[in-house]
């Protein structure tokens, strides 16, 4: 059975809210964590690494590169970090970056795993040739499998979710859909559009229907423990959980006390 945790919605609350959140799910926010920054880390961290999306790096100005060149820029970048994480001096210059006699001080006491995000034949390559696990959200075994194929085989493979609890459906859809329509969008469009003001523009193509067939909502303890058995089957090891909107203690006890203990008897 998979190992099952929350991930935090950073874009929908305040630092305050998250480090609640994170204290009610049992989790806490070391300074091991803090360190990230630096990627020295100590401890069972695992560091979660993806090809970016524009909404948040467009700012930094200069065109959103293809999914193609932000993969290889991605190869780069974590090749970078596995030297940093030895301990050794690290200068480094390519079109892409420049890192010039950068040595960390604190280096972990091991090499720190690097799960790489993403989807799609690209990603599945470059996941399985230089990442120690992989990081989808869709329970597919058609991403798994050719994942375990290419060089996969023996490493981590974690899925996320966004469910959203509430004992009136059609209010939890529509908090879902006012929130976190964007989840039902097809294809790249959420990785390079640059604006909120795109992706509104798109909010009206996305029905409560859609949201309702998509996305966990409501109190219906039966969906629930289906929905998370699917990326047993597909294959997962680690299933991270989040719920859309306010009511964050409701979700808590809700997936305690009916839902785990379920998957526990599966």
């Amino acid at each position: 059975m998979p190992e099952y945790g929350y991930f935090l919605p950073c874009e929908e609350f305040s630092p305050d809210d998250l480090i609640e959140q994170a204290g009610a799910a049992s989790l806490r926010i070391r300074p091991s964590v803090v360190a990230a920054a630096t990627c020295a880390m100590t401890g069972p961290f695992r560091l979660g690494v993806g090809s970016g999306e524009a909404l948040n790096e467009h700012v930094l100005g200069g065109p959103w590169p293809p999914a193609r060149v932000r993969l290889e820029m991605l190869e780069e970048a974590i090749q970078v970090m596995r030297r940093l994480f030895s301990g050794e001096e690290v200068s480094h210059d390519s079109p892409r970056s420049t890192v010039e006699n950068a040595r960390l001080c604190t280096v972990p006491d091991e090499p720190v795993p690097v799960d790489v995000s993403g989807f799609g034949p690209q990603w599945t390559r470059l996941a399985a040739r230089v990442g120690d696990g992989s990081i989808t959200t869709m329970p597919d075994e058609a991403l798994v499998s050719p994942f375990l194929k290419v060089g996969g085989a023996g490493k981590m493979i974690s899925g996320g979710t966004k469910v959203c609890y509430g004992p009136d459906r059609d209010e939890a859809v529509r908090t879902a859909r006012r929130l976190w329509f964007d989840e039902v969008l097809p294809g790249e469009m959420s990785r390079i559009l640059p604006s909120p003001r795109h992706f509104e523009q798109l909010e009206p193509l996305v029905t409560e229907r859609m949201v309702r067939e998509n996305v966990v909502c409501g109190d219906d303890v039966d969906a629930r423990p289906a929905a998370l058995n699917a990326f047993a089957e597909a294959g997962f090891d680690r299933v991270h959980v989040t719920r859309i909107g306010p009511g964050q203690r409701g979700f808590f006890d809700f997936y305690r006390t009916k839902v785990l203990p379920q998957l526990a008897r599966d």
